[in-house]
């Protein structure tokens, strides 16, 4: 029995060893977050095998398949697919219309914006299970983070984490709440009552949202794109030109001190109708059905304008009289950049006389020339060297455009076309995914399953695209993450942390001793996981509070707000696991804006709690 001992505190020290060190490597990030996965889970299973842990009878406490179960855990699974269903929102993009009002709504206010969108995330999140809410908000927060010009990685951490603090204030607010209520019952104590704990949890509710809306968006790097998926949109000015055809919303439309609202951003530079060219100013200009608009505008301005009015495509094309002008099919759309390459055939010709359209079957949107101001139609500019060229085509042909010696694609810029069309089937799908896992109709992994099979079928996605929302990153990191959770509950690391701090604290101030568990209970959140360490550590609060002849509520509370902080890795909660590939963060920066929360988190506990329980 002795040696048994023995050899169990040896693997135990083992399982600690590679939890530091895989801390470590994830957070300097000299390897890649797969790499790191990687290394560690394999060093667990080849441990494990040299040194198989066995029970008192010769069973084996953990085995292989217990080591790598995490790639079967529901919760990855449902995490996979809800990334997957916020894609397809993503390809329609169904969500814009509701960015688009929120950012009406706070014009010339976009902060106020995102800081309402926060709290009341955290409000429901109360009221509702925090993880559906995220998958909500992943989508509505992206396109209102690109409408004011913000970075994906600027609002989504902080989304996590406001959902994260709404879930301590209520019973129903997290599974780690009830998890807590339900072992306090299993141990003959009375359960937590739904607002049992609103009051506190509130405070620190409160103190943990002035930190993520106003000091957390600080330390979050501007990070807008994954590396090779970065499109670069900024202020440049293509000059395209659009028909006003007959029936269209620009035919009647009135020009307001100049502007045409049915062209947001766009500086229109040229009204041609028939022979005449109308130039600015535009006073009370009135568009006729026939007219040609020549305007300047960005990437992104070209992109929604042409996506919500597919029709007014065929008219960009340019082509000329005995060319075909076939549109590229709907929902298999790519827009890209080009580059007119020295000594091409096109340098010196126009559009139509290049017949760029009719060999590449692709669609010229705009041309972009940094030299000077251009104000003509788009069919009458002579190109030259340098020019790029803004186009449209299947992602075919676009790819095909790398073997063309007259121009030079820029693979970073393409990009799919939202499939505007299927945008109210997204949304349908969507919302049946979240009202059959917010009403636990079904379970939310087989919700978000079934849901991410229904964007691919429903063509609002392919299957290309669904397998780019897949993150390796995150699929590693759980799989890895519930692998260190089981060895150390196997080899008794957790239970030895827990009772070395009771011991360590016997006979202190019971706000110390209260004040180092809610730190240990921090850690362990962090490291093992949230529902994991709440069962764990409710019978040792429980025991302790009796030991030292105190309330035991405020141990309960240390159980329930420390399980909950779970803001230094994304590792501990699924919502950070949700907003790790949205946002494009690496493993260092939740380390970077999750340890100042908790640290503050942790003093307000410290002083507030034990002043609410009359113990200062």
């Amino acid at each position: 029995m002795v040696i048994e001992a023995t050899v169990v505190a040896w693997q135990m020290w083992f399982v600690f060893a590679v939890i530091a060190a895989a801390i470590v490597a994830y957070s300097i990030e000299d390897f890649p977050i797969e790499i790191t996965s990687l290394v560690t889970l394999g060093a667990l299973l080849i441990f494990f095998n040299l040194f198989p842990l066995k029970g008192p009878d010769g069973d084996l406490l953990l085995t292989t398949r217990m080591l790598v179960a995490g790639f079967a855990e529901p919760a990855l699974i449902a995490i996979i697919a809800l990334l997957v269903v916020g894609q397809g929102l993503v390809q329609t993009g169904a969500l814009d219309g509701v960015a688009n009002k929120l950012v009406e709504l706070g014009t010339g206010r976009g902060a106020l914006v995102i800081i309402g969108s926060l709290l009341f995330v955290a409000l429901i999140s109360g009221f509702l299970n925090n993880t559906p809410v995220v998958v909500i908000f992943i989508p509505i927060m992206s396109a209102l983070a690109e409408k004011l010009d913000k970075s994906a990685s600027s609002v989504m951490m902080p989304l996590s984490f406001a959902a994260i603090l709404g879930g301590m204030t209520t019973l129903i607010g997290s599974s780690t709440n009830l998890l807590v209520s339900g072992s306090m019952a299993s141990l003959g104590l009375e359960q937590l009552d739904f607002f049992s704990f609103t009051l506190p949890g509130s405070v620190l509710a409160g103190v943990g949202l002035v930190y993520v809306v106003f000091i957390a968006p600080r330390l979050l790097p501007e990070r807008s794109a994954k590396s090779g998926d970065h499109v670069n949109e900024d202020g440049r000015q293509f000059i395209a030109e659009v028909k006003v055809l007959p029936g269209s919303l620009l035919a009647g439309e009135q020009s307001v001190a100049g502007m045409f609202l049915q062209l947001p951003g766009m500086t229109v530079r040229l009204i041609q109708r028939g022979d005449k060219a109308i130039l600015p100013p535009f006073d009370e200009t009135t568009l006729q059905a026939g007219d040609t608009v020549i305007v300047a505008a960005t990437r992104k301005a070209l992109t929604e304008l042409f996506s919500h009015n597919p029709d007014l495509v065929e008219d960009t094309a340019l082509p000329m009289a005995d060319e075909d002008v076939t549109k590229p099919k709907l929902g298999s759309r790519i827009v890209a950049e080009v580059v007119i390459a020295p000594a091409s055939r096109m340098d010196g010709r126009t559009l139509a006389l290049s017949g760029f359209h009719s060999q590449t079957n692709c669609i010229v949107l705009g041309i972009q020339r940094r030299s000077r101001m251009i104000r003509t139609s788009m069919n009458d500019i002579r190109l030259e060297a340098g020019d790029v060229i803004l186009v449209l085509g299947r992602r075919d042909d676009v790819t095909s455009l790398r073997n063309n010696p007259d121009v030079l694609l820029m693979e970073w810029s393409t990009r799919e076309m939202p499939k505007r069309a299927f945008a109210t089937r997204a949304l349908l799908i969507f919302g049946g995914v979240v009202l059959a896992a917010a009403t636990e109709v079904l379970p939310i992994e087989v919700a978000a399953l079934v849901g991410a099979a229904m964007m691919v079928v429903g063509r609002c996605l392919n299957v290309r695209q669904a397998a780019r929302a897949v993150d390796r990153r995150v699929m590693l990191l759980v799989a890895t993450a519930l692998a260190l959770g089981v060895s150390m509950q196997a080899t008794g690391g957790a239970s030895f942390l827990a009772h070395g701090l009771v011991t360590a604290l016997d006979g202190m101030d019971p706000a110390v001793t209260l004040s180092a568990f809610f730190f240990l209970i921090v850690v362990m959140t962090n490291v093992l996981s949230n529902n994991a360490t709440a069962v764990l550590f409710t019978p040792i609060a429980v025991n302790m509070a009796q030991e030292m002849g105190v309330d035991v509520m405020p141990f309960i509370l240390a159980v329930i707000f420390g399980a909950n902080c779970s803001f230094a890795t994304p590792i501990s909660y699924q919502t950070n696991l949700l907003v790790m590939g949205p946002g494009h963060y690496s493993f260092s920066d939740f380390v970077r804006a999750g340890t100042p929360l908790i640290v503050l988190l942790w003093l307000t506990f410290s002083f507030y709690i034990p002043w609410l329980y009359g113990w200062f």
